[in-house]
């Protein structure tokens, strides 16, 4: 049987719902949910005591449960005649103070103020189908009949889906009016959750429009959104910014709807933010296997990355989040990320905060209450400490926080919050001083302190850095690349020259100065906040062998290669400098380096056997290639080590090709280097090994 009308428009006819119930008879219909789904937000919004008038009441059974619960003084309207004499003759004997009345909700007969409150479950969506001048002017009465009926703090409580006309009309309406509009998102049960196919693919809303006795002159208007069914209202500046988080909320509730028909969407992540501030709280990626074998306990699983480790490659790439699906053997896995700025208290309540919300995310045949496993790294949620936030003129907002690895190590890093998934800069903090912050907090654990202070750690860089300590792999390669002067055991006494473009926490300097007692560096840094922040919390300091240049690396070594005499010429050349522009396929270095005409001037200062070495994070391919061959063109001898896990490639540039190595050669150096670099005193990291660096390095 086909209940469907031919057009829209057939939802405002009288002779449309005559005809839908006299064919569908007394089974009831109900709209957007029945009343076990709706009474969370008809409770919280209804008072028993109070006169209730139902607004294209149908045949829902919603008027007689609410009825049946100790809402009794319901008054029920309908245009149809026929639905009506149902609805009497079903409740006449057993709900003898509820009435149901033949009555047209645009022209209702009761006299002002007669209600506090007027329910409608869908008639507004059944009404207002379209924007054309006809609809909007029944609409238009259908309201202003509500407001004239209910009295001064009645409540017009509509469930609707929320489709952007039906709330930008009904928003509109009762905001000009001068009532608090609230818009309440109504929550799911979990088996409706883990429906394959739920009823409706948008969320249903509840408005509920307070009516405000008329100021004269007054403009308020007050807009609040809510979107659990006890959840504090937030409240919204405009109808504008209402309207965009209903849809956000619509939007979410579809990517929902789609992660339940079916996996492998491809990559798929989303924000939840703080209900209170509306900043994010947890960054969510959805991880699907397709290859592991289904079974009642693979279905889905949740990891909770620790606090600071959401950059490291298993966690922050696709492909390492893939790999940490697979291993953990479910057929969907959600990582989850905590934000800095936000306060967590323990797993336990991350999982108490989480559980409700990423069953929306669950993916089609999971069982009905199947537990769903909240795993992490140790079982702890981490420690992430900020030491430091601040805001740099040229490369933005940044901040200094303090991090425990997975050895329980602890490493200072900084983030820049324009790209806060990506350590600008990071050194390890001695022991000493991380034992001390452990017992720190363990003390402060019993004070009920955030992780997020600024005091756990001591901040004095200087003596809290461990400074023989490369903690990035690119960095870890570019030193190795020294190998490719060659004379490894004279290298710690010849007066090298350097010149390293882009300080960040000045760690690549700073190592070469301290490994290499004869050297003379200057770096060269755009952001006199960055060599604030190396001073001040990387452990950096400047000294008769190393100076730092507040320049742009482009003006500073053109003006080099201009001078005529005195022009100064270089050992090793690196640029380690990052691009502030996100929207190239290139983010080190910006594309101004790696011209030709810039590269020739580069070439006019390094020496006849010097190396010039060259971060390359480049994601466009074509790009890539582009640069190689520009590259390749001004220094015919070209070595490329890609960074594994890592879009990193460190490239070895040299002028003559007759200078080029082959890999064995080129390991035994770099064997005998870190031989005579490993001398007693002086600091040195076992697990860096010089050669290993080198081992895939491959001649473009």
């Amino acid at each position: 049987m086909n209940l469907l009308p031919k057009s829209a428009k057939d939802f405002g006819s009288v002779d449309y719902w005559e005809k839908f119930f006299q064919q569908r008879g007394k089974k009831a219909f109900e709209w957007y949910g029945t009343y076990l789904e709706l009474c969370g937000v008809l409770h919280k919004y209804i008072k028993p005591r109070e006169k209730v008038l139902v607004i294209g009441c149908g045949n829902s059974e919603l008027s007689e449960q609410l009825y049946d619960v100790g809402y009794q003084d319901i008054v029920n309207i309908d245009i149809s005649e026929v639905v009506i004499k149902q609805m009497k003759e079903r409740s006449a004997s057993r709900r003898p103070q509820m009435s149901f009345l033949k009555m047209d909700m645009t022209q209702m007969e009761f006299p002002d103020a007669s209600f506090q409150v007027v329910l409608d479950k869908g008639t507004l969506d059944a009404v207002l189908t379209d924007e054309e001048e006809k609809t909007l002017q029944q609409v238009d009465r259908m309201l202003a009949e509500v407001g004239r009926v209910l009295q001064v703090g009645g409540r017009y409580l509509c469930i609707s889906l929320a489709q952007a006309h039906i709330l930008k009309k009904a928003v509109g309406h009762f905001s000009r009016e001068g009532w608090m509009v609230r818009v309440h998102q109504v929550a799911h049960s979990q088996d409706q959750v883990l429906e394959a196919e739920p009823q409706f693919s948008l969320p249903v809303f509840a408005f509920i429009m307070t009516k405000f006795r008329p100021v004269p002159g007054s403009a308020l208007q007050i807009f609040e959104l809510c979107t659990q069914e006890q959840g504090k209202p937030v409240r919204l500046e405009t109808a504008e910014q209402l309207a965009e988080a209903v849809r956000e909320r619509q939007q979410y509730a579809w990517l929902c709807g789609q992660l339940r028909r079916m996996a492998g969407l491809g990559s798929v992540s989303l924000d939840l933010c703080n209900g209170d501030t509306g900043e994010p709280r947890y960054t969510l990626h959805v991880v699907d296997s397709p290859t592991v074998k289904p079974s009642r306990d693979s279905h889905f699983a949740i990891f909770i990355i620790p606090q600071g480790r959401e950059t490291e490659w298993l966690f922050g790439m696709e492909e390492g989040r893939k790999q940490l699906a697979a291993s953990a053997g479910f057929r969907r896995l959600i990582t989850v990320a905590l934000h800095r700025g936000q306060q967590y208290d323990g797993m336990d309540s991350i999982q108490a905060e989480l559980s409700a919300r990423v069953m929306e995310l669950a993916p089609a045949g999971m069982p009905p209450q199947q537990k769903v496993p909240f795993l992490s790294v140790g079982g702890d949620i981490g420690v992430r400490t900020v030491q430091h936030q601040d805001c740099s003129p040229l490369s933005g907002d940044y901040v200094i926080e303090d991090v425990q690895g997975d050895d329980r190590r602890y490493f200072r890093r900084l983030i820049f919050l324009s790209n806060r998934n990506v350590v600008q800069s990071e050194a390890r903090l001695l022991k000493d001083v991380s034992h001390r912050a452990q017992k720190k907090r363990k003390k402060d654990k019993k004070k009920q302190r955030s992780a997020d202070t600024s005091e756990d750690l001591p901040s004095a860089p200087g003596q809290s850095i461990d400074k023989s300590y490369l903690c990035c792999e690119h960095h870890k390669a570019m030193i190795a690349g020294l190998s490719l002067l060659r004379n490894p055991e004279l290298l710690l006494e010849t007066p090298l020259a350097l010149l390293v473009v882009g300080l960040g926490g000045g760690s690549l300097p700073l190592f070469v100065h301290d490994h290499f007692p004869k050297s003379h560096i200057d770096a060269v840094e755009i952001d006199p906040s960055m060599l604030k922040v190396a001073t001040q919390w990387f452990g950096f300091a400047q000294s008769d062998r190393m100076r730092v240049h507040i320049a742009d690396g482009l003006d500073y070594i053109t003006s080099l290669a201009g001078r005529e005499e005195a022009r100064p010429y270089y050992d090793i050349i690196m640029f380690d400098v990052d691009s502030k522009d996100p929207s190239l396929g290139m983010s080190c270095p910006p594309p101004a380096f790696v011209e030709q005409p810039f590269l020739q001037k580069v070439k006019s200062i390094l020496t006849h056997k010097g190396v010039f070495i060259l971060n390359l994070v480049c994601r466009d391919l074509g790009l890539k290639d582009s640069v190689l061959a520009g590259l390749k063109a001004v220094f015919p001898l070209l070595y490329v080590r890609r960074i594994e896990g890592e879009v990193n490639e460190i490239l070895f540039c040299q002028l003559y090709p007759e200078q080029k190595l082959a890999t064995p050669e080129l390991l035994e150096i770099a064997q005998a280097l870190e031989r005579t670099l490993r001398k007693p005193g002086q600091g040195w990291d076992d697990t860096y090994v010089l050669s290993d660096m080198l081992k895939t390095v491959k001649i473009v």
